[in-house]
């Protein structure tokens, strides 16, 4: 077994070669259905390694009927690359491990809201700035360089290895589901997230939902002969808001999430409507998110959100006579949580301790990630472990660059713990 010492001076040799390679990938703007470009020089970079790369679409999978799958709006699966690499090892001498990474993005907003370039790839103070420097392009170049650096200590991985970057994650996370449709399986999934060196164990259930609201357009000195689609929209809103107070009371008994404060979250994220300013607007679209009470089936969920928008529709004497639609448009995500102890669990928090020194924390996201894809419907184990940093999501989102250095340092000394080596 390499010892941490030899683990960080393969990592030494090849680090400004790593730094310069996310770099690169933070340069790609990989936004929803923007993210070939950046897969296929993935693909190629993948290729140059000697890696067997499986570069596919994702409308070349059938999984509608899986569980798991989320519907789809806005975008064409014709156009959405995923790539799994395949290291095998012909005599395995230990288990098999999926290393799986998003490459997809979240839009950057008004970019005069940046203070560094969204996709310049700006390092100040050992941070290195950027969309999706944080999440997660840093931790797909932690998983792709502790296999450089165990090759540059002369060793591959005794067994098979797959290593994917998908898209999807931000929205659906149908690109982890089509690695699983396409047959891909592996003892345990290792996905590195930005958990601040944590063991990212679990993550709330989300769901996205669209409402669609009519009104009648009027002329706005006549507005009394008209209805307003708009203002029907946040009655709406604010019945979203009460239920969601409610689901953080019902969420105290859970054995895990009770311990955050309020981890049901409901977003009004995205709102079209109207035509003109001096016209009543006789139509509203409205893009939600809400995290799924854990531990409540999806069908039954749905189920609730409809009933709290109808019978706030009741109430409004236009509404009640035309109902809003609720339409199903993204993340149907059950909740998902790895429960403490397995050999799975042991080597990670055996590598994070070699490597640091200390034992590894719990996290808790009330977000959601791919692991459920793995742990949830297929009984693969998985956890996320990545690096630090600030503003996922948000203007002038960086990752410290140490804390990368960091988790590449212990994706490297796990998967020599949970899948052996070979010399090469």
């Amino acid at each position: 077994m390499l010892t941490p010492s030899q683990i960080d001076a393969a990592i030494s040799q090849n680090w400004e070669r790593q730094i310069e390679w996310l770099r690169t990938l933070t340069q790609f703007p990989s936004e929803r259905g923007l993210e070939g470009p950046c897969q296929d020089w993935i693909a190629g970079s993948f290729r140059e390694r000697g890696w067997n790369v499986d570069r596919y679409m994702l409308s070349d999978v059938a999984m509608s009927t899986l569980p798991g799958f989320s519907p789809v709006t806005d975008t064409d699966y014709e156009k959405a690359v995923q790539v799994v690499a395949a290291i095998r090892a012909p005599n395995p001498v230990g288990r098999s491990l999926i290393l799986q990474g998003h490459v997809d993005v979240v839009p950057t907003g008004p970019l005069e809201m940046w203070s560094h370039a969204p996709y310049g790839g700006e390092i100040v103070d050992g941070k290195l700035y950027g969309r999706g420097t944080c999440d997660m392009k840093s931790g797909v170049a932690a998983m792709v360089f502790a296999l450089d650096a165990l090759r540059t200590a002369g060793y591959l991985p005794g067994s098979d290895v797959y290593v994917q970057t998908v898209t999807e994650e931000e929205s659906t996370g149908n690109g982890a589901l089509s690695t699983l449709a396409r047959g891909y399986r592996a003892n345990a999934c290792l996905i590195p997230e930005p958990t601040g060196l944590r063991i990212g164990r679990g993550q709330i259930g989300v769901m996205w939902f669209r409402l669609s609201v009519k009104g009648i357009p009027a002329h706005v000195v006549e507005s009394e002969q008209g209805t307003n689609a708009i203002l029907s929209t946040y009655r709406l809103i604010e019945a979203l808001q009460a239920f969601t107070l409610e689901l953080n009371d019902r969420v105290k008994s859970h054995p895990w999430y009770s311990k955050l404060s309020s981890p049901i979250n409901f977003n009004p994220g995205k709102i079209r409507g109207g035509d003109w300013a001096s016209s009543t607007p006789a139509w509203c679209e409205l893009d939600c998110r809400i995290a799924v009470l854990p531990g409540t089936p999806l069908d039954a969920f749905r189920q609730e959100i409809i009933d709290v928008v109808m019978k706030a529709a009741a109430a409004d004497p236009f509404l009640a006579a035309n109902p809003p639609e609720v339409i199903w448009n993204g993340f149907q995500a059950d909740d998902y949580i790895l429960e403490p102890g397995g050999e799975f669990e042991t080597a990670v928090r055996a590598a994070h301790l070699a490597t640091t020194g200390q034992d590894a924390e719990d996290w808790l996201i009330t977000g959601v990630t791919d692991s459920r894809f793995y742990g949830r419907y297929y009984d693969i184990p998985s956890l996320c472990y990545g690096a630090r940093g600030l503003r996922a999501h948000g203007f002038d989102e960086y990752v410290e660059l140490e804390s990368v250095r960091q988790t590449t340092r212990v994706i490297a000394d796990f998967i020599q713990r949970w899948c052996g080596l070979r010399a090469i």
